[in-house]
């Protein structure tokens, strides 16, 4: 019993991290949403939301390219 070894279906544990990293980058973008709309602050809010779209794809490639759980739990927002 004590040698069992726990298999961790990877396909469904990315699609959990995906979620995790999509509520982050929409908690993220909230404030940035509202600022969009003022027009003395919708350059900046655009260049803000830029960053996050940038640093949500990188995690995305990364997340799609982890190969083992302890990869995609770093990766966790």
């Amino acid at each position: 019993m004590g040698n069992e070894m726990i298999t961790v279906d990877m396909t469904k544990a990315k699609a959990i991290a995906h979620e995790k990293r999509r509520q982050a980058r929409s908690e993220e973008f909230a404030p940035l949403d509202i600022k969009a709309t003022i027009p003395t602050e919708a350059e900046a809010a655009e260049a803000a939301r830029q960053v996050v779209r940038d640093k949500y794809a990188a995690m995305q490639t990364a997340m799609d390219a982890a190969t083992t759980p302890d990869e995609l739990k770093e990766l966790l927002p």
